[in-house]
């Protein structure tokens, strides 16, 4: 794999760079509530415009299917980013007080790449959500080729999309130069340390509502952790197959046979699987909190939080373990009505780190929100926006995004 940062001058100035950068940050009606991932990529971005490139951003927010949403514009996104180089002293001098991130709205088909900039003093341009397109999620070959039209050279700076087989992370890569960026680098490096260095007890925390990309890995990830915690949207499959009421909150429709392969290798592997005992509830997702027994659900509760009994188990859990990763959030953490489990955990998390034997990573861009709102970020050892990708390059699967570019 190739890094753009050992690239020459003559092979960047000048050029048009796709950058592929996840900037798939949480939104709450258009605000973005945190924006570490557009800091991650800075420094790509700075030694592109140091080597005089002009720089054509690709990303996505949401899952649009195809379709043009305005709820899921990078608008938002392209200011913010926008307003991040203006202020940051790095970008100072190669920014400029005059200039902007422009996006273009244009439709990417009828775009070329000769009026894909408006004049020579521009920088960087930011296309549209490519999730508008159908053709980007079926990895189209002629849509990936119409995409490479539009510049000279390919950066790839999205680790967390990078186990996604889409055309601008994967397809592209046969029609230009292509290259990782700074943050997938570090990415990489630091995950490679975490398999080969790893220390057990090992503790995984698995939470967040995007059930269908993390259940079938968690089969996989049983046989290499000694206690799998199950939390969010993901414990509600869990409590539905034992025969617990769960209400009207959020699961995955015919999983029965996939938890209950996660609970035999479980009990082969020797992996002790921990799930909710008492759960905060609420009857919408802006309401208060109410703990009930995991029996004692409602048809018109939404489960949205973890109670106080399994807090407290989670914490001994953590105390004896000596490695801990955790993926997505215990709860609904948009509302702190139901942040408690995610913040309980975070502090329990730094207070082992402070003596040194514990190592801990966080992965995941709603975890980094959780932890950023409770300030507890700068606690954990290692800390990856990836989600999807970081469980699976965990699990030993060979990424998409990364095998094209190797």
């Amino acid at each position: 794999m190739k890094s753009i940062k050992d690239q020459s001058l003559s092979k960047i100035e000048l050029k048009n760079v796709l950058l592929r950068l996840d900037l798939n940050v949480p939104l709450d009606n258009g605000k973005i509530i945190d924006d570490t991932r557009l800091h991650n990529i800075v420094d790509t971005i700075i030694f592109l415009l140091r080597n005089n490139a002009k720089i054509v951003i690709i990303s996505h927010v949401g899952r649009p299917k195809g379709r043009i949403d305005k709820k899921l514009s990078l608008k938002p996104i392209a200011k913010r980013l926008e307003y991040i180089l203006k202020t940051s002293p790095d970008t100072e001098l190669l920014w400029g007080s005059g200039q902007n991130v422009r996006l273009l709205n244009d439709n990417l088909k009828e775009i070329t790449k000769e009026n894909i900039f408006i004049n020579k003093n521009e920088k960087i341009v930011m296309l549209e959500n490519i999730r508008f397109y159908e053709e980007e999620e079926k990895n189209d070959n002629n849509f990936a080729k119409k995409l490479s039209s539009l510049g000279d050279i390919y950066v790839n700076d999205a680790f967390s999309c990078s186990h996604r087989s889409h055309a601008s992370i994967e397809k592209i890569t046969n029609y230009l130069p292509s290259f990782s960026g700074f943050q997938l680098d570090e990415e990489i490096s630091a995950l490679k340390k975490i398999t080969s260095e790893i220390k057990k007890p090992i503790t995984c925390i698995i939470g967040g509502s995007k059930i269908s990309t993390k259940i079938n890995i968690i089969k996989n990830l049983v046989p290499k952790f000694d206690n799998i915690i199950i939390v969010g949207g993901m414990a509600n499959n869990i409590l539905k197959f034992r025969g617990y009421p769960i209400g009207k909150s959020i699961r995955e429709e015919n999983s029965e046979t996939i938890v209950n392969e996660i609970f035999k290798a479980a009990k082969k592997h020797g992996c002790c699987l921990t799930f909710p005992e008492d759960v905060a509830v609420g009857k919408n997702k802006e309401d208060s909190r109410k703990i009930k027994e995991i029996n004692e659900i409602k048809e018109d509760d939404l489960i949205l939080d973890i109670g106080p009994k399994t807090i407290n188990k989670i914490k001994k859990i953590i105390e004896n373990s000596k490695t801990v990763l955790w993926n997505g959030p215990a709860g609904y953490f948009e509302n702190p009505n139901f942040r408690k489990g995610s913040l309980e955990i975070a502090k329990k998390i730094k207070e082992k780190n402070e003596d040194n034997s514990f190592y801990s990573v966080a992965g995941g861009g709603d975890t980094i929100a959780v932890l950023n709102l409770t300030k507890t970020l700068r606690y954990f050892n290692f800390s990856s926006t990836a989600g999807g990708a970081f469980l699976e390059y965990l699990e030993g699967k060979e990424l998409p995004g990364i095998k094209a570019l190797n």
